[in-house]
């Protein structure tokens, strides 16, 4: 019985001995196929989404005609709209490098009444990683700049059609050409992904810490001066008794902004003339322009709540119309929302109200815009290729586009409500 009895223990000692040989042999041929160089098509991946959009103005009682910085089918004469058309086009070109590039196939042609649906360069990056980790990285070409959490956050993954103004107005696309550098644990950036893989509405990983420089003059335009603009950010996820996530952070930026112009009669009185203060009126070299902002996430887990808020400085057009100069500026938004999961898709009602006051920077001669708005919407998930998302808006927002026509006021109030509708398509 001794006998039978070591015999087994010596057979169940080989045959331990044997599946840890096979697990060691499995890992090194892992580890060799690690190394292998991989062919082209492993190495990068293709994907990309396109939203369709229809606007309805259901009342207009301001003296300007309807008009949205974001959506160029808000106003007269316009329906239907494909909003944006993208392509991503990512992979790891080696073990600390990658790359992204996204065109989008319904850029508008700036200062054209016609000319839309142009491929234009919305990102094109490099990111260089300092160790095995990707903790310190280095992103070089054009790329968002981290300023605002809905910024960073893709228009695909955002509930309502269009960014807030105040954080959206710093940048003008939300992206810029520069080199940005991004410090993020292991633990740090296993909590985005996790943010990211659940639906949880996230802006991805763009660093704990994160600091930068960039032209200035915004994505995919020429810069204007000799200055760049330097930006810093922190961001922290974590969690509150371990069900409930929370996003905290802080960003700021600086530099001298060059504001393109376009002629306008001053308060609607005489001929359409250029604001001095512009690039084309006196001040080549631009205007000082320093932002600070906060944010605060409660991600849909099911109930969420975000908000962002910033204050500054920056290029406005005086009261009188004839000057853009230095001028105060804050605002910011509130939203909440609930995530409902169905038995196929997901329902995400929301509401956000948005304010904004301060220059306009991006629209030509710098605006000074006074916004005040209230939506509501619907995200209907039907699957991960496709979304629905209605919206109903009342707003109350300075229209930015500027007349030229002699003895004719710019920049007059636009007053109404809005019944809007958007398709997405993910592929």
């Amino acid at each position: 019985m001794l006998q039978r009895t070591q015999q087994a223990d010596e057979r169940l000692a080989k045959i331990e001995e044997s599946i840890q040989k096979d697990a060691e042999a499995a890992k090194k041929k892992k580890e060799e196929d690690a190394k292998k160089d991989k062919k082209w098509f492993e190495k990068y991946t293709i994907r990309g989404y396109a939203q369709f959009r229809v606007n309805d103005i259901m009342d207009n009682d301001g003296p300007a005609p309807a008009q949205y910085v974001g959506d160029s089918s808000i106003g007269n004469n316009q329906s239907f709209l494909i909003r944006r058309a993208r392509l991503i086009f990512s992979g790891d070109v080696s073990d600390h490098l990658s790359l992204y590039f996204q065109p989008d196939f319904a850029s508008s042609v700036p200062g054209s009444p016609d000319a839309n649906q142009f491929a234009q360069i919305r990102d094109l990056y490099a990111d260089v990683s300092l160790d095995d980790q990707k903790e310190f990285r280095f992103r070089i070409g054009q790329s968002k700049v981290p300023y605002g959490w809905e910024n960073l956050q893709s228009s695909s993954n955002r509930l309502p059609l269009d960014r807030n103004d105040a954080l959206n107005s710093a940048v003008r696309n939300e992206r810029d050409l520069g080199i940005f550098c991004y410090w993020t644990p292991v633990d740090v950036q296993d909590t985005f992904k996790y943010i990211m893989d659940e639906g949880l509405k996230g802006s991805g990983n763009y660093g704990m810490v994160g600091f930068g420089v960039y032209n200035g003059q915004g994505g995919s335009f020429r810069e204007q001066n000799d200055d760049l603009h330097a930006v810093a950010g922190v961001a922290y996820p974590f969690w509150l008794n371990d069900c409930q996530l929370v996003e905290v952070g802080m960003q700021g930026y600086t530099g001298q902004y060059s504001v393109l112009s376009s002629s306008i009669s001053p308060l609607g009185v005489g001929p359409a003339v250029r604001p001095l203060g512009t690039l084309e009126n006196g001040n080549p070299n631009g205007i000082q322009e320093e932002r600070l902002a906060w944010t605060f996430i409660y991600y849909p887990q099911p109930l969420g709540f975000q908000s962002e808020w910033t204050v500054g400085n920056g290029p406005a057009l005086n009261a009188a119309q004839t000057e853009v100069t230095e001028s105060a500026l804050y605002g910011g938004y509130a939203m909440a929302m609930y995530r409902q999961k169905l038995e196929k898709g997901e329902l995400i009602p929301f509401a956000r109200w948005n304010y904004y006051q301060g220059g306009y920077k991006t629209e030509r001669n710098a605006p000074f815009a006074q916004i005040e708005e209230w939506e509501f919407g619907t995200e209907w998930q039907f699957s991960k290729s496709l979304e629905l998302v209605a919206m109903y808006t009342i707003t109350d927002r300075t229209n930015t586009q500027a007349n030229s026509t002699a003895n004719t006021r710019s920049y007059d109030q636009f007053s109404g409500q809005l019944l809007r509708f958007q398709a997405q398509v993910n592929y």
